[in-house]
């Protein structure tokens, strides 16, 4: 992801559309896309701040982190249980649609995970 762009540059474009330029001429005369001037604008009139918003992050986990007991029990009762099967769980109990990279996860932050064992592999019958 990209850094932002520098809270001077914000604060210009801003000061040149309060003075009386539009939104669009504003952000051809400063290099960067309409939208975006619209945006920092819009952010301006509603906040009254021009600092990026914080980028990166975790905004979803809580969703699933809220049923971390429950799947935690279902891995425990049927330890073979897949990833599709905890995620179809959780949207047939609960209207919870996420995929299998997210239970995972969950599992993962919990230290539920299985790695592969190549000498497991080798005592199957071929």
């Amino acid at each position: 992801m990209t850094k932002p762009l520098s809270n001077d540059l914000r604060e210009r474009l801003i000061a040149a559309v309060e003075g009386g330029m539009s939104r669009r001429s504003a952000a051809k005369r400063f290099g960067v896309a309409a939208s975006t001037a619209i945006d920092w604008v819009a952010r301006w009139r509603r906040t009254g701040d021009v600092r990026p918003q914080p980028q990166g992050g975790d905004h979803r986990s809580h969703r699933i982190e809220a049923h971390a007991g429950e799947i935690l029990a279902l891995v425990e009762e049927t330890p073979d249980i897949t990833l599709a099967e905890i995620a179809a769980h959780l949207d047939a109990a609960h209207g919870l649609t996420v995929a299998q990279s997210t239970v995972w996860r969950l599992l993962d932050r919990h230290d539920m995970t299985l790695k592969k064992n190549r000498a497991r592999d080798r005592a199957r019958a071929a």
